[in-house]
């Protein structure tokens, strides 16, 4: 259902229809994956320090931090692979259901966790929905919708997962100016005021946690109004989709067991008390290296499968399984570039933001303190400390605010200037952008704020690249299996990288912005390794 159909009115109205909706479900889809990603970066803070206690240590707060999100990476990493996979043998709307009931309702039970490993267990199932959501919705959309209209919807696909971003701030920052209004509506319905107050403490995030549940409402829509891709039901047809082996998933299983070691490894959670890791550098470096390569070998594993199958049968010409392949390849290191910046550095902004307003207000705080020596503190003082600053809210905003801009930015600059060019401009500009974020901010301000913006809509705009780039890629057979693979093995990549952050932090003395201008270096091996790949401008998504 590429256009619309020609054979009358009626026909052509219910085609349009059918791509109306199929665009309304995955943008929503997209935005309820950006709300649940969103949502621990900005919350995991009060979260993690709820479930550990009062004891717990700023160090330890930080690593289960980065534990959890590295843990969330391999999970969408994974599902990414699995839902792809699904999505090419059983149809992308089935499998599109699947992954969003999965990660919306295993979100929710987050919000019942009483110990951070179970934060980190439960995040882990529902990233594997959201890895598979991405994949899923891109391969739906741009086999149903037009090639003229590819790049305007691939830039609302970017742009919608960062309105989720958006929302979340906003609902955060809702909830805490009105915590009082939103117990009485709780108790309204008949929460008891135990629960209210304890759903709505520390910054309400178990509440925030269980709102997550809410896109699992969004599998009725789909399954009423959203069309199966005629593209994919040819390939059933003619029985290409019948060569996919459910026993290599277990393939799959040992990629991700493999990643997970690497996260063990280098997580901040084995460091002594003297802050260094027991297990030397030289053995963390080999199984990351190997970990790697069994990940990488791993998820490609049901693909290699299918493509020789395929081509034995006569499915797919000869030569298929190396061009494929080789495509994978690409995608994954272009998408390991761009995760890698995203969740090695811009994801920990909020984080930055709310550290710095925090010492800032102890700094205001112990000026009065200092002032009044000697003498009873004066009522107001309190309040400078305890005034609720939004920091992490805000900057979130604003980073969310640049990336809906960047996102449908960068896929129409892509459609005029050409794939390979339009991401070696990102990739420099994002590095440029990344120095200027943290090379100019000393303190939670207006300046911060300015250049969030900037940051977040220049390194996010690669979301808007990828869902018009990646489909190209591949063919019908293998695009939801190839696209998955490519986008999601980036996240990998990330979570490695992004538990670097908090050694790198540690590096240099707790100095955050050092280690996060660190990471952007990253966006220099971008500017390169796209020129590998084949410039797709005006091409037609392949059959």
């Amino acid at each position: 259902m590429a256009e619309p159909s020609n054979t009358g009115d009626t026909g052509e109205q219910s085609s349009r229809t059918s791509q109306i909706a199929t665009l309304i479900a995955a943008l929503l889809g997209w935005m309820f994956d950006g709300f649940e990603m969103g949502l621990f970066p900005l919350i995991g803070k009060p979260a993690i320090g709820d479930l550990l206690g009062e004891g717990a240590s700023p160090d330890d707060a930080a690593a289960w931090f980065a534990s959890i999100i590295a843990v969330f990476l391999i999970g969408a990493a994974t599902g990414g692979v699995v839902f792809g996979w699904l999505g090419d043998k059983i149809g992308r709307v089935r499998a599109m259901s699947l992954s969003i009931f999965t990660y919306a309702v295993f979100t929710g039970l987050c919000g019942f966790a009483t110990e951070a490993w179970q934060i980190a267990g439960l995040r882990f199932i529902a990233s594997l929905g959201m890895g598979g959501e991405w994949s899923l919705g891109v391969a739906l959309v741009n086999e149903i919708w037009p090639g003229k209209s590819r790049a305007f919807v691939a830039g609302l696909i970017g742009a919608a997962a960062n309105v989720g971003f958006l929302l979340v701030a906003v609902l955060s920052m809702g909830l805490t100016g009105f915590i009082e209004s939103v117990g009485g509506m709780l108790e309204a319905i008949g929460v008891s005021k135990e629960s209210a107050d304890s759903l709505l403490a520390n910054k309400a995030w178990r509440f925030l946690m269980i709102t997550g549940a809410v896109p699992a409402l969004l599998i009725f829509f789909i399954r009423i109004f959203v069309p199966e891709s005629k593209k994919w039901e040819a390939e059933k047809s003619r029985g290409a989709t019948s060569h996919w082996q459910n026993q290599e998933l277990f393939g799959v299983l040992v990629g991700c067991l493999a990643a997970l070691a690497i996260i063990v490894v280098w997580s901040p959670m084995l460091k002594n008390k003297e802050g260094n890791f027991p297990i030397p550098v030289a053995v963390q470096v080999g199984v990351t290296l190997i970990g790697l390569v069994i990940a990488f070998l791993g998820y490609l594993f049901p693909v290699r499968g299918y493509l020789k199958r395929s081509v034995s049968a006569g499915m797919l010409r000869q030569g298929s399984e190396g061009f494929v392949l080789k495509r994978m390849v690409l995608g994954a290191a272009l998408a390991s570039v761009a995760l890698l910046g995203t969740w090695g550095s811009l994801q920990w902004a909020p984080r930055w933001a709310s550290k710095l307003a925090d010492d800032a207000a102890k700094k205001v705080q112990a000026s009065v303190d200092l002032a009044v020596s000697g003498s009873e503190t004066p009522a107001e003082a309190p309040k400078v400390a305890a005034a609720p600053h939004f920091a992490a809210e805000k900057t979130q905003m604003a980073t969310a605010i640049g990336a809906i801009i960047g996102t449908i930015v960068a896929a129409m600059s892509a459609e005029y200037w050409g794939r390979r060019i339009t991401y070696s401009v990102m990739c420099a500009g994002s590095m440029g952008a990344a120095l200027l974020f943290y090379g100019t901010n000393l303190e939670f301000n207006s300046m911060f704020i300015v250049t969030a913006f900037i940051a977040g809509g220049v390194t996010a705009s690669f979301y808007g690249f990828f869902p018009l780039y990646f489909p190209e890629l591949f063919p019908t057979a293998v695009r939801a299996t190839g696209q998955g693979f490519s986008f999601n093995f980036g996240r990998i990549v990330a979570a490695v990288g992004g538990l670097q952050t908090s050694n790198l932090e540690s590096y240099f003395g707790g100095d955050f912005a050092k280690a996060g201008s660190a990471l952007s270096v990253i966006y220099l091996i971008g500017v390169a390794i796209v020129w590998l790949g084949p410039e797709t401008k005006n091409a037609a998504v392949p059959d």
